[in-house]
This record gives C-alpha cells, sequence and structure tokens, in this order.
C-alpha cells in the first residue's frame, strides 16, 4: 500500500501522508510526495491541494536510519522545492506534530495551518546536523532572524499558538478534525482568489549573527552543528535564495561526516533501545497509582515530588511529625520552583499538594501500590526498613530501594517476598534528573521489572536495567575512573589541573567540582564503607579525608576543593594545595592534560567493559545512556563506549599497557576489551547482537 494518497473533491486535492508510526519522510514518502504534486499540477479538476498527514500527526521528519548512506532520489530538498514551485496554491494542515523534515515540508507550502496541541520545530542540530531541506533558509523569511536562529539552535519547539505569531503559521484550526480544517482553509483561499505564495519570494531578514554566534559558542561549547547551522542562516542572508540552498546542503553534507554527528545519532537510538528488553516482553506492569516514599530528605523529597508532577498519590513516611513536616514544605518549594520555571500551573501544584499525606507510620502505606525507600544508605537500617513494610504492605506491592551502592539481594531476603523487591537508583534532584537505573535482583519477578520500567516512563525518566553489584552501572565505574584522578593528584596533578582537562574534554564540570557539589561527605562515607575490603595494594586519597576531617564540605559549607566564600562557581584555594601535598609520598611529576584525559578515560572505558563482561549491563549502550544521563558525558562524543570504538580499542589498550608499567595492580585490562581487539569487533558490534 502506497504510503500517500490523492484525492479531489469541489476543487480541492487532498494529499495524505500515512506511514505509521511517525510518518517519517522516508524514500517511499519521499516519491509518493513528489508524484502526488505532479499529479496535483497536471489536475483540471483541482485548484487548491491540502496536504496533511495521517494518524496522530503530521510529519515526522526524515528517516534517520537513512543517514550516512546513499541518497535515494528524490531527496527531500527535491521534494520541497518541487512544493514550493508548484504552480496551484498548497496549504499545510498540520496537527500533532511537525519537526525537523516535516516542518520543512510545511514551510515549502504555500500556506499554513495548525491545530491546538501542535508542537512545530527544527531540532536537527540534536542529532549533530542542521536542518538540510530549505529550514535555515525558509524560516528566516517567515519569522524573522532571531526566532529563527533561536529555533534552530535551540530546537525546541513552538506551540501553534506562538508559530501564529511569529508568522511561522497563517492560522490556527478551531479544534475537531485536521481534514476539516484543511479543506474549510483552502475553500477561504479560493473564495479569496488566492494564488500560490512561495516563501523563497519573501525577502531575506536583515541584520547580523555575530551576537547570535558568540552565544551558541559558549552555550554549546565543542558542539559544531549549532554554529554551523548559524552559518547557514547568514549565508542566505546576501546571495540569492538558491544560492543560500546550495550552501545550506553543502554545510549539511559536512556536518553528516563529522564524528559528532555519529555519536549523536547513537545517543538518539540508544535511548530508545534501553526499554527494549526480552523479560519484559508480553509481561504486564502492576497497577500503580498510589506510591509510598519512606525518608523525606533531599532525596525522598525529590522522588515524592516527581510522582506528584506524573499525577500519582503518594504517601511519605518519615520517623516523625517535624520530620514530616519539614519534608512536605521541601516539597512544596520544589513544586514553586517547577512553577516558576513553568513546568506546572498553580493550580497543577494545589492538586499536587491535595495528592501528598505526609505520615509518620507505615500502616498508611496499606494500599500502596509501590514503595520507594530513600534512607540512610546503611545496610542495617534499610534491612529493618524492608521488614516493616513487607508486614505493612498489601499482597502484590512493590518494595523498591533507592540505594546507589547496596546489595539488593541481602536487602531482599530481609521480606518474605523477594520477587516484589527492585532497585529504584534515582540520581539528585530526583524531580529534575532523567537517569533511573533499575536494578534486578536475583529473585525479582518479570513483572515488577516491567512496573519499574512503566513508572520511569511516567515519571518521565530514562530508565536503564542493571544487575546487583556493589555500584551497579554507574556508580561501579565512577568509583573507577575517580580512583585514576585521584592517583593522578597522589602523583603531581593538582586537582585543578584535572578538573580543567576534564571541562576541556567535553564534561560541564571536573571531577572535584562535582565532589563539591556533591558533598565530600559522600565519598568519605563509601570509602568508610569499603575500607575493610580494600586490597592492600589500593591508593587512598588521604587529602579527600583530610578535607573532610577540615570540615571543607564542599559547596554546603562554602569550601571543598574550591572555595566559594566570594565566588558562587569556586575559587582556587592554597589551602587545597597544602593538604595535597601533605598526602603526597615518593618522586612527583607533570601531567599534561592531553594525559589525564587518557587515563581517565581508559580507566572509564576498562571498567565499563568489565561491567558489560559480567552481564551488570546488557550492553555497552546501556553504560552510554547511563553516562549520557547521569553523570554529564559529552553528549557529542556518544558515550564512552561509542567513544571508545571511536579511539580504536587498540589505543586504548596500549594506554592501559603502558600505566601499568608503574600500577599493574589498578591498570589490568578488561578481558572484553582484549577479546574484541582480537576478533576485529567492536562494543557496536555488541551491541547488535544483544538486541534481544
Amino acid at each position: 500500500m502506497t504510503p500517500v494518497t490523492y484525492s479531489v473533491t469541489d476543487g480541492i486535492a487532498v494529499i495524505t501522508v500515512d506511514n505509521p508510526p511517525v510518518n517519517a519522510l522516508g524514500h517511499a514518502v519521499r516519491a509518493g510526495l513528489s508524484e502526488a504534486i505532479a499529479t496535483f499540477t497536471a489536475d483540471a479538476d483541482a485548484q487548491i491541494a491540502v496536504l496533511r498527514g495521517g494518524g496522530k500527526l503530521f510529519l515526522g521528519g526524515a528517516d534517520i536510519s537513512e543517514f550516512g548512506k546513499p541518497l535515494q532520489e528524490p531527496g527531500l530538498p527535491t521534494v520541497v522545492n518541487e512544493i514550493e514551485a508548484c504552480p496551484k496554491p498548497v496549504v499545510a494542515a498540520i496537527h500533532g506534530v511537525a519537526l525537523g523534515g516535516g516542518l520543512e515540508v510545511a514551510l515549502g507550502c504555500h500556506y499554513r495551518l495548525a491545530m491546538p496541541g501542535t508542537k512545530l520545530g527544527l531540532p536537527e542540530t540534536t542529532l549533530g546536523i542542521l536542518p538540510g531541506a530549505g529550514g535555515t533558509q525558509r524560516a528566516p523569511r517567515l519569522v524573522g532572524l532571531d526566532a529563527a536562529a533561536e529555533m534552530i539552535t535551540g530546537a525546541k519547539p513552538v506551540t501553534a499558538e506562538k508559530a501564529v505569531e511569529i508568522g511561522l503559521v497563517d492560522r490556527l484550526g478551531d479544534g475537531g478534525d485536521v481534514a476539516a480544517a484543511g479543506r474549510a482553509y483552502a475553500g477561504d483561499l479560493l473564495a479569496e482568489g488566492a494564488g500560490p505564495r512561495p516563501t523563497r519570494d519573501i525577502p531575506a531578514p536583515e541584520g547580523t549573527l555575530a551576537q547570535k554566534r558568540a552565544e551558541a559558542e559558549w552555550k554549546f561549547k565543542g558542539q559544531v552543528a549549532q554554529v554551523t547551522a548559524l552559518d547557514a542562516i547568514a549565508a542566505g542572508l546576501d546571495r540569492p535564495f538558491d544560492e543560500g540552498l546550495a550552501e545550506e546542503r553543502r554545510l549539511f553534507q559536512t556536518l553528516i561526516e563529522t564524528p559528532q554527528r555519529a555519536g549523536l545519532i547513537h545517543a538518539f537510538f540508544s535511548e530508545r533501545a534501553v526499554t527494549k528488553l526480552p523479560e519484559l516482553k508480553g509481561v504486564s506492569p502492576r497497577n500503580l497509582s498510589h506510591v509510598g516514599v519512606i525518608g523525606g530528605g533531599t532525596m525522598g523529597a525529590g522522588i515524592a515530588t516527581s510522582a506528584l508532577l506524573a499525577g500519582l498519590v503518594v504517601t511519605l513516611v518519615e520517623r516523625d511529625e517535624a520530620a514530616a513536616g519539614k519534608a512536605r514544605e521541601t516539597i512544596g518549594r520544589n513544586l514553586d520552583a517547577a512553577v516558576k520555571r513553568g513546568k506546572l500551573t498553580d493550580e497543577r501544584r494545589q492538586t499536587s499538594l491535595a495528592s501528598l499525606a505526609t505520615v509518620t507510620g507505615y500502616d498508611a502505606l496499606a494500599e500502596a501500590d509501590l514503595a520507594i525507600e530513600a534512607v540512610f544508605e546503611d545496610m542495617e537500617v534499610k534491612k529493618g526498613v524492608f521488614a516493616r513494610l513487607d508486614a505493612a504492605m498489601k499482597p502484590g506491592a512493590v518494595l523498591a530501594t533507592n540505594t546507589s551502592y547496596l546489595d539488593i539481594n541481602e536487602i531482599a531476603r530481609a521480606t518474605s517476598r523477594p520477587a516484589d523487591v527492585i532497585g529504584l537508583h534515582f540520581f539528585s534532584p530526583a524531580h529534575i534528573m532523567k537517569l533511573l537505573e533499575i536494578v534486578v535482583a536475583d529473585d525479582t519477578a518479570p513483572e515488577v521489572t516491567a512496573t519499574a520500567f512503566a513508572l520511569a516512563k511516567r515519571l518521565g525518566k530514562t530508565p536503564v536495567r542493571a544487575g546487583v553489584c556493589d555500584g551497579f552501572i554507574g556508580n561501579r565505574i565512577l568509583s573507577h575512573y575517580r580512583a585514576a584522578a585521584d592517583h593522578m593528584v597522589l602523583d603531581g596533578a593538582s586537582p585543578y589541573d584535572v578538573d580543567r582537562a576534564l571541562v576541556a574534554f567535553g564534561f560541564a564540570m571536573g571531577p572535584y567540582q562535582v565532589s563539591d557539589l556533591a558533598g565530600l561527605d559522600i565519598g568519605y562515607a563509601t570509602r568508610e564503607r569499603k575500607a575493610a575490603t580494600a586490597h592492600p595494594r589500593d591508593r587512598s586519597p588521604t587529602f579527600a579525608d583530610a578535607l573532610y576531617h577540615a570540615g571543607r564540605l564542599g559547596q554546603k559549607t562554602g569550601k571543598g576543593y574550591y572555595d566559594y566564600s566570594e565566588d558562587r562557581r569556586g575559587a582556587q584555594d592554597p589551602e587545597v594545595l597544602d593538604l595535597v601535598a601533605e598526602a603526597r609520598a615518593g618522586s612527583q611529576r607533570r601531567f599534561t592534560p592531553e594525559e589525564i584525559q587518557r587515563r581517565y578515560m581508559a580507566a572509564m572505558v576498562n571498567e565499563a567493559a568489565q561491567v558489560v563482561d559480567e552481564g551488570i549491563a546488557r550492553r555497552p549502550l546501556d553504560v552510554d545512556v547511563v553516562f549520557l544521563h547521569g553523570y554529564g558525558f559529552p553528549r557529542h562524543l556518544g558515550g564512552p563506549m561509542h567513544w571508545a570504538d571511536a579511539q580504536g580499542h587498540d589505543r586504548i589498550l596500549a594506554d592501559i599497557t603502558e600505566f601499568a608499567k608503574t600500577d599493574d595492580h589498578f591498570w589490568q585490562p578488561a578481558p572484553l576489551l582484549q577479546r574484541l581487539l582480537a576478533e576485529g569487533r567492536s562494543f557496536a558490534d555488541l551491541n547488535a547482537t544483544r538486541k534481544d
């Protein structure tokens, strides 16, 4: 069945694209559109055409799976140009979404109508490319230079109402059926005697993009797509339209060939693949409407806020009335902040607070569908909480722990129903951070895992399945590459050297800046917990302990690795360098920024390979998604495993071998890395073979 159909009634042709699920502009759709426009042009019975999408949306953009492959004609730029050149008027009737190539098709039409609730945007820069079918040339002519630059570099969609306001769309539909609204608009245009109105004939706006370019270079540091897109817009300001189109296409092709495009596309597909697990096939989640939260500290309050924002009923349990009241105040402030950010209306805020109960007894959880424990990171404390949950909650309720490191199998054994126990590792602040590690214990029932993934979807989180080990996926790998950073500091690098080098690599913050943000007491508690099982050859960052004992806990005390007393961003502090110097032993040396980056990344990739090999992460892409959403890994690099493939496993193993000459205890090559190199395979190959 053809994805594009053509029909005519009363002089109005209707061209419908029906290519489920998102009406992607693959080759068959492009060919069908080209043929339909040719048919309309030659059809004496048709005076005007309405182009619409079947199903829930207009057109969902280009088929990303075609990127990097030889283009099959007609290409999207050709199709858009054909629509615009049509000698009879063409109306785009838009509903649902019109993003990327879908909006570019609409820009090639002569008139545009959008239904209420529609989202319109040009998000290509998030994939490392730019609008390559005329978007950088037509959008500025319709909405002006600043609005077009913001749409294209910011990549955020606008509402139908906003689109009408800025001139992107001509008419707002009055609700109801998009086909009827499109036909009505076409009828009005016929009555007015309206003819074709090519966007290309509108004069290019005047102005300069110098300020926007400077802003993009700062905001999207290290990324090339945003600045290149601005160059494409600028190309159309002082030259004929067709020359602007040609330059847009040239720049588009340069971006297609960049490693950043490959990294961003990998991130895009990986985020969709993490929920595709064989254990979830055919498994239905349990009912989920009432959530309990145990503990109302920063994490517990954040989890409760996230659940309230998702429309769930929440009961939060604290140890006494004072703590319960404080938790409610914290949640209220979180909701207030969401209102200020425009994420929540005042009415929704009141509704959310009405759905919250803060109590001191576990009996209030008797009818809850799921409880999430978020108390102090201590095994005995958590086992006590789970014993009480086991006694209080109804059969079939899910019992979840938010532990960051502890053995969930041991926690589950504190209950009479280990099949109902699962780990839900939120990242702080829990109502903002997108990552949710779903830690599946040995006895966790499949429907409990399915319930956890359903919860993540409802909360708007990016879920990744993890197995049980100390730290699961993210924190286990973190402990290893953070140790590599500490070793460099012990051997001569300053914490500030390390942070600068890793910010230059692409991280928003270096590891010591992150420690200050999280609190140095967190790291100290982790080291204390692990001290009993430490290997005699493990190297301890005693300078970090010295900072803790000096009361320098990071931003919350005004001093940590950095001094925040006069600068909120933190200033270097000679006192820290003195404490570091006292912790050092033996000869010292300098580390170049490149070596800091190589050691940090080699440690990260090596431990990640171990995590995949042990099945803690099912696939390398799971590691990538964890680090993109929970640990600030530069998105344009695709994640540590994608980055490792791009660098070459031979190079990474050569680095590990070199580093092992001075520390063969810490630097031990992961067997998986060695096997992949010997077999000529990559982490991407593992992703492909572990789809199901």
